[in-house]
């Protein structure tokens, strides 16, 4: 049986004391972390989840409360865990490219040590599924800011199909590009906010019947929306949240 835990579910400012956005999907044959935000490292700790236990990142997009942590979780597979196998970090094109940026900038940079384990970087394009670790991954463009290149991620596992909205606002295709899927997982940042870049949860109950997918998860939820948890039209998401699939 397959298991997510749901490590971080605030948006980028921490809302209500939550961690930044990170879950670990435990698969019939490994595990893949999606998203890393700057807070991850200290939730897999407080969790009692192993590092090791990782086999890919899968990156939705580039905001520093959805990769972020990635820098530090490095860091600590090399110096605290002493990892020798492969860890693979997947994400939009660019994805090498600005994760040395990001440890650069934090003064980790990536080409200044030897690591004990190989770093295996793996561009994803939409409409291009391709296996990374113990999923198969597809990918379609959401609609946030596009400097970020944001993804939302559909990943197979054995019979199973998971999809996670990464940072979007809520756009006329999404339920077809969520389509038939045992688990939706999708980010509701406000309760009635207009932002465009970000769902609110209004907007989304008057397009919930257009989705066919067997369930829905929120998560991302924003101070707006915290009071509105367990009296939401869909379940919600905190913080060490396990959903058997």
């Amino acid at each position: 049986m397959s298991e997510l835990v749901f490590i971080g579910t605030s948006d980028a400012f921490g809302a209500g004391g939550r961690r930044q956005t990170a879950m670990l999907l435990r698969a019939p044959s490994g595990a893949v972390l999606l998203d890393c935000g700057a807070t991850t490292i200290g939730g897999l700790t407080q969790l009692g989840i192993a590092r090791e236990e990782i086999d890919a990142v899968l990156v939705s997009h580039y905001h520093g409360d959805h990769f972020g942590g990635i820098p530090f979780l490095l860091l600590a597979a090399l110096y605290e865990d002493e990892r020798k196998r492969p860890l693979t970090i997947a994400g939009p094109p660019g994805i090498a490219a600005q994760v040395h940026a990001l440890a650069s900038a934090m003064g980790y940079a990536i080409e200044e040590r030897e690591w004990s384990f190989p770093i295996r970087f793996e561009e994803l394009h939409p409409g291009r599924e391709r296996e990374i670790g113990p999923v198969r991954v597809d990918t379609f463009e959401v609609f946030h800011q596009p400097h970020t290149a944001p993804h939302g991620l559909a990943l197979r596992f054995g019979s199973q199909r998971l999809v996670y909205s990464g940072d979007t606002g809520l756009f006329p295709d999404l339920p077809d590009r969520v389509g038939e899927t045992d688990l939706f997982v999708c980010e509701c940042t406000y309760y009635d906010n207009d932002f465009a870049y970000h769902v609110n949860h209004r907007d989304l109950v008057a397009r919930k019947h257009e989705f066919r997918c067997q369930r829905i998860i929120l998560t991302h939820l924003g101070e707006e929306m915290l009071p509105h948890r367990g009296r939401a039209a869909f379940e919600t998401a905190d913080d060490g949240l396990r959903v058997r699939l």
